[in-house]
């Protein structure tokens, strides 16, 4: 008799993971080769002057995306399939510019189920991080260090900008549009007033104020709740406190949910953007654009960076939390479609989750980083572009004037245009050029949102680092509880 000798299911498992992971370099390395040749061949044709048919060009572009949707399979992360669909969305608009606009109705889907999610996920976690936490005296002080961070950091975000159209001069030579073109007009908004201001941080219905996703006002009555319910007796406490601690394990569950329709979501809202306005317009504005893209890399270089080495951040494993966040940001130029992610990210980087709750959605309304040095830059290219000179005081006051407008309208729609347009008409400079930054302004937008999510990721490490609660170490990174690690491969490890 024949004797067969049986391999153990362990042994073929394993031998299924290194047969996997010999593939991927396999894999990287094909995808690389015609990454390669559709650049040497796009290269050939528009500087050399060759003659390749835009058939062929096509194709290489397709057989290229094909490789890399190769890459992303094997890898199986989230972060991977963002980036892919990034750059499919990108063709898909620049080879079908009417499909790419129609996709638009995904990116809105996507857009949509992530802001169902940030008012429950604000209020859950803010009020359990209150409530659940002993010693309220360090809410309180948390947030006083939160804030005078924020406008540290802001401030400076502001004078970086100032210097950089300065430098660049990118509104000088700019063709102003005469007029508004039919159907495109821009009032000036009317100035608010301090009261108008201080009115609206508050909410008078905390259903409208979810309803119109003013996140501020969400955060100031979370944060009262849970100082309420913080007083009560342990007896009265724990009910709610347990119901709000399941509805706020529920939406993290309910973000993994969505987060699965991201790279869909991602990759149309390239192919729209992309489709929309085509290419040719960064030529005309492309100093601008320029001027702003570098000013964000000298922000994040200078500022943000030596504050992650000074609160001994770590910077790699920091790069690698918030990739899947930022890219979003990047895509969608949504901060709100980021915010969940981004929580989700610092948790599990290592910041407990009540400072999370608490630092990340008020950044969201104070310290928008990306946003106030385009504002700083946008309003003297905009007197440039008119042909305004304005002393260095006049721009001084005009610093001063956006440090605090830029907090008042938190959580408005368009909030950058809005403050943009009032402070051309608090310093007398003409609303046309504004068209001009319109032009370019979903690109900016790009950018901008970015650096804001990335400043909101960093403020809660460093208030963290601040409190003593930071924790860095590859074990406390990703704790071993049952619900890390189920939840984790859902989004990172085994997305398909």
């Amino acid at each position: 008799m024949m004797k067969t000798r049986s391999v153990p299911v362990s042994g073929m498992a394993g031998a299924s993971t290194r047969n996997q992971q010999m593939m991927k370099p396999r894999s990287a390395a094909i995808a690389a080769v015609l990454v390669t040749a559709a650049a040497v061949l796009w290269a050939a044709s528009h500087y050399f002057g060759i003659g390749i048919p835009a058939g062929i060009l096509m194709a290489s572009r397709w057989l290229a995306i094909f490789g890399l949707a190769v890459c992303a399979k094997e890898r199986q992360s989230l972060t991977t399939w963002i980036l892919f669909s990034m750059i499919a969305g990108a063709e898909i608009g620049h080879d079908w510019p009417t499909a790419g606009q129609n996709a638009r109705t995904l990116s809105l889907i996507f857009l949509s189920l992530i802001k169902t999610i940030i008012a429950p996920l604000l209020f859950s976690t803010l009020v359990v991080g209150i409530a659940g936490h002993s010693n309220l005296k360090q809410v309180g002080r948390m947030g006083v260090k939160a804030l005078i961070y924020f406008e540290v950091v802001t401030t400076i975000a502001l004078f970086i900008g100032l210097a950089a159209i300065n430098i660049s001069k990118a509104g000088v030579g700019v063709d102003v549009p005469a007029t508004a073109s039919p159907g495109q007009t821009l009032g000036t908004p009317a100035k608010p007033t301090a009261s108008e201001i201080i009115l609206h941080v508050f909410p008078e219905n905390i259903a409208k104020s979810v309803a119109e996703g003013q996140v501020l006002q969400i955060v100031v009555f979370s944060i009262l709740f849970g100082i309420a319910l913080a007083l009560l007796d342990e007896k009265q406490k724990r009910p709610m406190l347990s119901f709000v601690e399941s509805l706020s394990q529920t939406m993290f569950k309910f973000t993994n949910v969505v987060m699965r329709f991201a790279p869909i979501g991602v990759g149309a809202a390239i192919a729209y953007t992309v489709g929309h306005m085509g290419l040719a317009v960064l030529i005309n504005l492309f100093k601008l654009l320029a001027t702003l893209y570098v000013a964000l890399i000298v922000f994040l270089g200078c500022v943000l960076v030596p504050v992650a080495l000074i609160a001994r951040v770590p910077l790699k494993k920091f790069i690698r939390s918030i990739a899947e966040p930022v890219s979003i940001a990047f895509a969608t130029t949504s901060s709100e479609a980021a915010l969940p992610p981004a929580m989700e990210a610092m948790e599990k980087f290592g910041v407990p989750r009540q400072i999370v709750a608490f630092v990340m959605p008020a950044g969201y309304s104070f310290n928008l980083d990306g946003t106030t040095l385009y504002l700083s830059l946008a309003s003297v290219f905009v007197a440039q572009a008119a042909g305004i000179h304005l002393s260095f005081g006049q721009q001084l006051l005009m610093v001063f004037t956006l440090m605090l407008t830029s907090k008042g309208v938190a959580g408005v729609p368009r909030a950058s245009l809005l403050i943009l347009l009032g402070t051309a008409a608090s310093f007398n400079l003409p609303t046309e050029p504004i068209f001009v930054i319109l032009g370019i302004d979903e690109l900016m937008d790009m950018a901008r949102t970015s650096v804001n999510v990335i400043g909101n990721c960093l403020a809660t490490a460093v208030i963290a680092r601040l409190e003593g609660e930071l924790q860095t170490t590859d074990e406390a990174t990703i704790p071993e509880s049952p619900s890390r690690v189920q939840r984790q491969p859902c989004v990172e490890e085994q997305y398909i």
